[in-house]
């Protein structure tokens, strides 16, 4: 089997974390601090706080940023759920704006038609790896006096026209195993705003910045020096994790665009898209329906996901809270896409194989 994803760790990785142990310091220390050092300057920004996961980071940033109760923060729908329900954490109310197709990030355009007056921050996601339309979301929030958190969770190297996601505003990222770099768990904030770095400091460690002096809420959100170490190397690696992925989509794409009734991933002028994951669209001309053919692809040794087939605003929880939005693009994007295996473990036989199965059942 092909699996969808594959974590990288190697020697480098684990005579990392036995150092780490050996010293005897495997909480938070000089590791994490190094892993924030790094990060930073990686993305580019001034600041960045680790802590222990992407949801982490989301509920953080968010509070950091003075989000609570009364307030709006427009988002997507189509996303992991943790976009949502870091809002729900704090208090607020997620409100949600439709997607556009060919990059499954939301549109602009119909984030104004979400805009009250207590709307107060805006959440774009850079879903599987592609950058949202930063220019335009960003001229809203100028526009609004809005607050930007970005959702980088799937987005470590993604670039908007230069200028890498995670670094418009204040963002967020996730290194869970799937994702292009990993800690095990883990999450980053990223922030040009020494107070945004000050207070989501505080709030990762129960709400101090000196031991036993409490002057807010918090948590114990930290991450660990076996982490941050694990962190340091995979952030090396980085950028050839990305290449491959780049040369797998690109050799994927050149099989399957000729496909009826298959969309493959687009890339908008300008944009860097890392591929966290590959996905395609099984429109309505295609001979066979999507999960038949996911059925018929894992029958033949090929992993795949769909993420995500349900939208937050349909899922349970929502529903019980009243939420009836009718998202078009949302919605047709749940029902057709296919994320297909391209992390940098996947051979050009294994490419090979998945192009020549979709073209058999399919072409």
């Amino acid at each position: 089997m092909i699996p969808i994803a594959r974590p990288i760790i190697d020697e480098e990785e684990i005579d990392a974390v036995t150092d780490v142990m050996r010293s005897g310091v495997i909480a938070e220390g000089t590791k994490v601090f190094d892993f924030e050092k790094a990060f930073s300057g990686y993305i580019g920004v001034n600041h960045a706080v680790a802590v222990n996961s992407g949801t982490s980071a989301l509920q953080i940033a968010l509070q950091a940023a003075g989000i609570g109760k009364g307030d709006e923060v427009v988002t997507s729908s189509f996303s992991f759920i943790a976009t949502a329900n870091s809002i729900l954490y704090n208090g607020a109310k997620p409100v949600f704006a439709d997607i556009s197709l060919d990059t499954f990030n939301i549109d602009p355009d119909d984030i104004l038609n979400h805009i009250t007056p207590l709307t107060k921050a805006l959440l774009p996601v850079h879903l599987y790896g592609h950058p949202a339309e930063m220019k335009a979301i960003m001229d809203i929030a100028q526009d609004k006096d809005l607050i930007v958190i970005e959702d980088a969770c799937q987005a470590h190297g993604t670039a908007y026209h230069g200028k890498s996601a995670g670094s418009f505003g204040t963002g967020t990222f996730s290194f869970y195993p799937t994702k292009n770099m990993t800690t095990g768990e883990g999450g980053m904030i990223t922030t040009d705003d020494k107070d945004i770095d000050a207070t989501a400091r505080m709030i990762r460690s129960h709400g101090s910045k000196q031991r036993y002096h409490h002057e807010m809420l918090g948590y114990n959100f930290r991450m660990t020096d076996i982490s941050a170490a694990i962190g340091l190397v995979q952030l090396g690696r980085l950028d050839e994790f990305n290449r491959k992925r780049m040369e797998n989509a690109r050799y994927l794409s050149a099989g399957l665009r000729s496909l009826e009734g298959i969309e493959v991933p687009q890339i908008r002028n300008g944009c860097t898209h890392v591929f966290h994951q590959y996905t395609i669209r099984v429109t309505n001309n295609c001979r066979l329906e999507r999960d038949h053919l996911v059925e018929l692809l894992g029958n033949k040794g090929i992993g795949t996901g769909i993420y995500y087939p349900v939208p937050i605003h349909k899922q349970p929880l929502y529903k019980k809270s009243g939420y009836i939005d009718s998202l078009k693009n949302t919605e047709t994007a749940s029902m057709q896409v296919i994320s297909l295996p391209v992390h940098p473990s996947v051979s050009t036989e294994d490419l090979d194989h998945i192009i020549t199965t979709m073209g058999e059942l399919i072409g």
